[in-house]
């Protein structure tokens, strides 16, 4: 199959729900988290900061749910527990984690597990004019993948950060990786890779 170069055209850096949850430990967080998701999430901060210096739009997403729980929908069906709403500690984005910089990146609040559903981020992408989506955060098997998903569905380039994302699970997350790069050869990077792109985008710029 044709590969495409790791970034095609006007790239975008979507955060997904690195939040404070996942630095309180998967009891507190109310999901399952893999024994290094704490890690890749302080990892995809390397990424945050390399595109911000490369000058590429940086887009937070935070999944937030209301006190009353009326949004959960199926949410609580399976293995997670509540999660995200409305004034718990673990809901706001980990901003001292991350780096977000309120009034000056993008910020889009969701609902459910992807981005696109139900939000404003298909606009925003648009009107960005963005073609390849840079993807870190989490989960890797639940949000991240179902934004990529949604994304290829819209015909973007998608990048997955492989080292920058955690799932709930080892074997979650790798599933999920390959799953994601069945779609588009040559969507699963390293944060090294990525980030030593963006570095030499800086430098052609200055």
């Amino acid at each position: 199959m044709p590969v495409n170069p790791p970034i095609v055209g006007r790239a975008v850096l979507i955060v997904i729900d690195i939040q404070k949850g996942a630095f309180l430990g998967a009891e507190e967080n109310g999901i399952p988290m893999m024994p290094a998701y704490v890690e890749n999430m302080h990892r995809a901060r390397r990424v945050i900061d390399a595109a911000r210096a490369a000058g590429l739009p940086l887009v937070f997403l935070q999944e937030h749910h209301r006190r009353d729980m009326v949004d959960y929908g199926r949410e609580l069906d399976g293995a997670e527990g509540v999660h995200c709403r409305a004034g718990d500690p673990g809901t706001p984005i980990a901003v001292e984690e991350t780096g977000y910089r309120e009034g000056e990146d993008y910020f889009v609040r969701k609902r459910r597990y992807s981005g696109f559903f139900g939000t404003d981020l298909e606009i925003l992408l648009k009107g960005l004019r963005a073609e390849t989506l840079i993807l870190v955060g989490g989960m890797t098997d639940v949000c991240v993948h179902y934004t990529f998903a949604d994304a290829h569905q819209h015909d973007y380039h998608c990048r997955v950060i492989t080292d920058s994302v955690g799932g709930t699970s080892d074997a979650a997350h790798a599933a999920s990786l390959a799953a994601m790069e069945y779609l588009q050869t040559g969507a699963c990077r390293s944060t090294d890779e990525i980030v030593a792109i963006l570095e030499e985008r800086e430098e052609r710029a200055a």
